[in-house]
């Protein structure tokens, strides 16, 4: 059996070494835009990326940016959607994954996806990669994948399919439907209904744009073996809820990039952590998973939803134009936003910020 992505370049080539015209890119200030580059090979160009997200991920942490909508929810906010990715930016992301979970995707029309994904394009202007959302079941996901190549997204974060449960061979024709259809790299997210076995993460990895697994699940078991099997140029990320409560047990099997839905509200408090792993400082990490990231955890799991409904609230409390989550979230409670404040609060003053200061 082929080890996982058994594409020996993916681990030597380096987004900075490439020898390439300049004629076939285009250049977004000192940033190549991947997406924009249609006459290289899709091998060559997933490749490249995976390089580049190798990287970035080592920077900052991987954001993912709330969608902005009007305050009756019905409507999209645009330039509240711009001023929320300059913070981002100004916190020092790896990179953005736009219209994703935190991003409220199952509750966007495909002109509203298309408006967020072109928004985000044109304001981070090649800085930092965007990656695009795309789910449901092969037919949809394959219609955001191509809304997302055309507005210029770096690649395709696939998210888990609708509703239903599915054997194994199901998901790999799940996958297999939609990287036929579209040049951007991918990266799987299982979580849910989605759960990979290592055999068929080897199978989806020979898929040239396959390069990476954003992992939900949290089997460390499963997870270990997919590492262990894995050909060094794939790439696995921590995507589990409040992902940094669980940095130090996928860090244990060879996982250390994280995404940070936090960085969409306390960006402060997200570096300060995402800095700390960085430099080892395990009395910071402690500090703030014992009195912020803990207490955070213990309010999520009160109501379904509240993994996307309290970061909002949060982020809409410091004065950002987010707009509300829409159903089938729900708004906290008046208590629940009591506490949540009171956690925030405490999570700012651990690293020296102020909750009135975004």
């Amino acid at each position: 059996m082929r080890s996982l992505g058994r594409r020996s370049f993916a681990c030597v080539i380096s987004y900075s070494s490439l020898c390439l015209s300049i004629d076939t890119l285009t250049t977004h200030g000192d940033k190549l835009n991947l997406a924009t580059a249609p006459s290289r090979p899709r091998e060559q160009r997933a490749a490249d990326f995976a390089a580049r997200l190798r990287d970035r991920s080592g920077i900052g942490v991987l954001g993912f940016p709330l969608s902005a909508f009007t305050e009756d929810g019905s409507g999209v906010d645009l330039d509240g959607f711009r001023a929320h990715l300059r913070r981002h930016l100004d916190s020092g992301v790896g990179g953005l994954f736009v219209c994703c979970g935190t991003g409220e995707f199952p509750s966007l029309d495909e002109d509203e996806y298309r408006a967020f994904i072109r928004t985000a394009v044109d304001e981070v202007h090649g800085t930092v990669p965007v990656i695009a959302g795309a789910g449901y079941g092969w037919a949809l996901a394959r219609r955001f994948a191509a809304i997302a190549e055309d507005e210029g997204a770096d690649a395709i974060l696939l998210m888990p399919h609708y509703l239903i449960s599915a054997p194994q061979a199901g998901l790999i024709a799940q996958v297999e439907k939609i990287t036929e259809q579209t040049d951007l790299p991918v990266v799987l997210y299982q979580r849910g209904q989605v759960a990979y076995t290592t055999e068929t993460l080897q199978r989806l990895a020979e898929i040239p744009t396959v390069i990476g697994l954003k992992d939900g699940g949290s089997d460390f078991v499963e997870l270990q073996r997919m590492t262990l099997d894995a050909d060094p140029g794939f790439l696995f990320f921590n995507g589990a809820l409040t992902a940094e409560i669980q940095y130090r047990a996928y860090a244990a099997v060879g996982i250390s990039p994280y995404s940070s839905a936090v960085n969409s509200c306390v960006p402060e408090v997200a570096g300060a952590f995402f800095a700390a792993t960085r430099t080892g400082d395990e009395v910071l990490i402690d500090t703030l998973l014992r009195e912020f990231y803990s207490p955070l955890v213990a309010l999520r799991d009160r109501v379904p939803g509240y993994a996307v409904s309290l970061i909002k609230s949060t982020a809409r409390m410091r004065g950002e134009r987010v707009g509300p989550v829409r159903a089938p979230l729900a708004a906290p409670t008046r208590e629940d936003l009591v506490e949540l404040e009171r956690i925030m609060r405490h999570g700012l003053d651990l690293v020296g910020g102020r909750f009135d200061d975004q």
